[in-house]
Parts: structure tokens; sequence; C-alpha cells
């Protein structure tokens, strides 16, 4: 098994955001929303895909602090572009579950 080293970690860029728009991606594959996510003054506001519609309504979301790669380049995914990975763990059925900071704190903070 290949072992990460801190510096390896010290290079992913994870930030908060605030969830501000969701809306249905019935073109992709699988069950996905279209985000649009607040990352602070830094980074501003980014795009991304998520499938999280198995575990989530759109309206649920709204407002939802989530944690974020934001320096990875921008992916196609179908017709739309995600800029930064919104970061999940497989729930009981293997669905996304969000990662979500058990507090409120400021948007565009970075993990470390």
């Amino acid at each position: 098994m290949w072992m990460a080293t801190f510096d390896d970690f010290q290079k992913l860029d994870i930030r908060v955001g605030r969830i501000l728009e969701v809306e249905d991606f019935p073109e992709a594959r699988k069950p996905t929303y279209k985000l649009k996510i607040d990352l602070g003054k830094e980074i501003g506001i980014k795009k991304s895909c998520a499938q999280l519609p198995p575990n989530y309504k759109k309206e649920e979301l709204k407002g939802k602090l989530v944690l974020c790669v934001v320096n990875f380049p921008p992916r196609q995914i179908g017709s739309a572009i995600s800029e930064v990975l919104t970061l999940g763990v497989p729930g009981r059925n293997g669905e996304c579950i969000l990662i979500q900071p058990e507090r409120d704190v400021e948007i565009g903070g970075r993990l470390y």
C-alpha cells in the first residue's frame, strides 16, 4: 500500500463552504444535484456536482456547511462543469453522506 506523506496532505486545499443553491441535474447518469457553494472571499462561489439525491432533499442542503477540495482542476460532468470536489463518505447503502463541520465555522476556513 502506498503511504502518503504529510507534504502530500498539505498539497490538498480543503475549505469550508456554504451551499447557496441546489438544482436538479436530470442529464446525469446517476441522481445528482448541481450546487453553488460559497467558499469565502479568497476562493469565491464555485460550482460542484454531487450524487446527493438519495440522502438529501434540495431544501435541506441549502445553507449547509460542507468541505470541498478547491485545488483540483475543473471536471466535466455531463453538460456541467464541477469546479470543486464536495467531500462525502459512503453511507450504509454506499450513497454519499456529506462531511460537515459539527459547529458553525467561518466559510473559507482551510482544513488542517
